[in-house]
């Protein structure tokens, strides 16, 4: 049975810290298959998998050395964060189920509470409630909103202390069928035209089913991009996703950029179209999730 997990954390600049916790995502029966790490976003992607045992010690281990080394008070990046650790979300992959997952997600949640004082948030499949299922309806706001919102009953964390932690804030940990991190970039600055692209595009806002989105401003790269979470492969995959982007934009007089896989990605999430096709800058055939697993010997 195996568990792929993608623990997002609130670095992505510091080399030591950031090997740090890799070698937590690598330690006993677990194998570390991916590191994306974005200074702008400041945050690192971790995909990790093995066996569910051997997944929670390493996720135990990676929580207690993020509530160590990251300080959220010192945070600074475009990316939204709540959490040292903002996101665990754990994947069922060959053999296991998604109630495999949401066991480990709870599990995982029971112990950084009582062992490292951090509160947390249970998403998706293994939430306990209607109006925080979603990641973006806990993270509305960021942090501080956050914080508000767990004064109220309706908003008590699934485990841990009422209030964020100091230094670490918030975990969200959850389960989940696979998704595909996928980001367009945007030869613009203009984040107002950006951010109706993404509405036109995301699903909440009538766009494509199974997709999320949310405007960047990439000051380093002089640019804005549609950063998106793909989360019904089945019905919406990478290049519809780049296609819906790349017409809205020319609707707008906007040119289209490169684009990036955030992790990895599976083959058929690529819909039979060559990355080259898609514009993903940094592919490689090592991030196919695939081919990551044949090479870590779990497959």
């Amino acid at each position: 049975m195996l568990i792929e997990t993608i623990p997002n954390v609130s670095e992505g600049r510091n080399a030591a810290v950031l090997g740090t916790l890799a070698h937590c995502c690598a330690a006993g029966a677990a194998r570390l298959l991916h590191t994306s790490s974005d200074p702008a976003h400041n945050r690192t992607v971790l995909t990790v998998a093995g066996p569910p045992a051997g997944i929670a010690s390493a996720m135990q281990g990676l929580a207690a050395e993020a509530v160590r080394l990251i300080d959220l008070r010192r945070h600074e990046g475009v990316h939204p964060r709540v959490g040292a650790v903002d996101v665990m979300p754990f994947v069922p992959l060959d053999g296991a189920t998604i109630a495999d997952a949401v066991a480990l997600a709870r599990d995982t949640a029971d112990w950084v509470a009582s062992a490292l004082g951090v509160p947390v948030f249970l998403y998706e499949e293994a939430a306990t409630a209607p109006h925080r299922r979603r990641l973006d309806q806990i993270r509305a706001g960021g942090l501080a909103a956050l914080a508000a919102r767990m004064a109220h009953a309706d908003w008590k964390p699934d485990a841990g202390p009422a209030t964020p932690h100091p230094s670490a804030g918030v975990f969200i940990i959850g389960a989940r069928r696979p998704l595909v991190a996928f980001n367009v970039d945007l030869r613009t600055t203009d984040m107002a035209a950006t951010a109706a692209i993404a509405r036109q595009v995301r699903e909440r806002d009538g766009g494509l089913p199974g997709v999320k989105a949310l405007p960047l401003r990439l000051e380093h790269r002089g640019h804005t991009q549609v950063s998106m979470n793909l989360t019904d492969l089945g019905r919406n995959n990478a290049a519809h996703a780049f296609d819906a982007v790349a017409r809205a934009a020319a609707a707008a007089g906007i040119a289209v950029g490169d684009s990036e896989v955030i992790g990895l990605i599976p083959a058929a999430a690529l819909g039979g179209r060559a990355p080259e096709d898609l514009r993903i800058r940094n592919w490689s055939t090592g991030l196919l999730l695939e081919e990551r697993l044949r090479r870590a010997g779990l497959v």
